[in-house]
């Protein structure tokens, strides 16, 4: 059985082709947000009840985020424990810095903290997408993870340069790259009446283009493979803080 989910919403084209796919791998459901919820990062939803409607046989809508529909697909809507979550396919790249914020790899993050090997897959354009490509490398990507599994407290993140099969040169396993912010990132405007609005996301956006990067692999028309961890701290660190005096008590 695998559970299918996204941040585009439960209709999105991308969602339906993953989950046609998957389907020769056995069961699939979907359990994902009622309407797009990109960029909505690793939230669960605490302060109001969740509602799942079922749309159609194993379709089933939540009026939530995409951590909340993991969260919902595990313990409440499927007859039993999936053996994959599979998040995507995205609309659009999820690069770099882009992982903080994306909705589609915090739901293959929620599914690992439930002890379920998870991927999500995202395919990198703004229109004109190419569902197929993407769909049949998550179908392979499955099929050898429910062959051989993950590395404990690991998921994937997969992104998939919008091109014509033949056109892909192959995959490789990246590193996160970065991103640089050219501009404040805010755009201020005045409404009808005189008063101030902004719109976060402005400006452009640049990525590194590193050695071993996600970016770096998408832009040479590779698929990007890379493996995320559950924890976030950063080691390299730790013995540099430990020479730190900070004043204890006053």
């Amino acid at each position: 059985m695998i559970l299918v989910t996204n941040d585009d919403g439960i209709h999105s084209k991308g969602i339906i082709a993953l989950a046609k796919v998957l389907h020769e791998l056995g069961d699939v459901f979907v359990v994902a947000p009622d309407s797009e919820k990109s960029a909505i990062a690793h939230s669960l939803t605490l302060h109001r009840p969740l509602r799942v409607e079922k749309i159609k046989k194993n379709f089933y809508a939540v009026d939530g985020t995409p951590a909340d529909c993991v969260h919902l697909g595990v313990n409440k809507v499927l007859p039993k424990r999936p053996r994959l979550i599979v998040s995507g396919i995205n609309k659009g790249g999820n690069l770099g810095d882009d992982i903080i914020y994306s909705g589609t790899v915090s739901a293959a993050f929620e599914g690992t903290l439930l002890g379920i090997p998870s991927f999500a897959i995202s395919l990198v354009s703004r229109s004109h997408f190419k569902f197929d490509v993407a769909a049949q490398f998550a179908l392979k990507v499955a099929r050898y993870i429910l062959k051989r599994g993950l590395p404990r407290n690991t998921f994937l993140n997969i992104n998939v340069p919008n091109l014509d099969d033949r056109e892909i040169k192959s995959y490789q396993i990246t590193q996160q790259g970065r991103l640089i912010h050219n501009g404040d990132g805010v755009i201020e405007k005045i409404d009808p009446r005189g008063r101030k609005y902004y719109w976060i996301g402005g400006g452009q956006l640049i990525f590194e283009k590193g050695r071993n990067t996600d970016v770096g692999a998408v832009s040479k028309s590779y698929i990007s493979i890379t493996p995320l961890n559950l924890d976030l701290t950063n080691y390299s660190s730790i013995r540099e803080l430990k020479k730190w005096r900070v004043k204890f008590t006053n």
